[in-house]
């Protein structure tokens, strides 16, 4: 399969909606569905995950609900809250 050049706008549009929205996919599986180079690929990945669209874990990646994607955004950006997200576990902030 021949490997196409996107803008990151576009390879993200791309990349999240070829993801399952009900169960998780590899990321070789998803590298077949997209057609991007590799690096590509990962970099549309890493934006997903950093705007809490997507979560992955080891080898395969899943789409977020809406729920899911709104608590982890609370979680990263509202600093008054009394708790904190680490791996997956909710934890009681650290006050300094």
């Amino acid at each position: 399969m021949e490997c196409i050049q996107v803008k990151h706008e576009d390879a993200d549009w791309l990349v999240y909606h070829r993801i399952p929205p009900s169960a998780p996919i590899a990321v070789a599986d998803l590298a077949g569905r997209c057609g991007l180079a590799p690096l590509e690929l990962e970099d549309s990945l890493a934006r997903l995950e950093r705007a809490c669209l997507i979560e992955r874990s080891g080898a395969d990646v899943r789409m977020l609900t809406f729920g899911e994607a709104l608590i982890k955004n609370q979680f990263r950006y509202e600093e008054d809250l009394p708790f904190v997200i680490e791996n997956g576990v909710i934890k009681e902030r650290k006050r300094s």
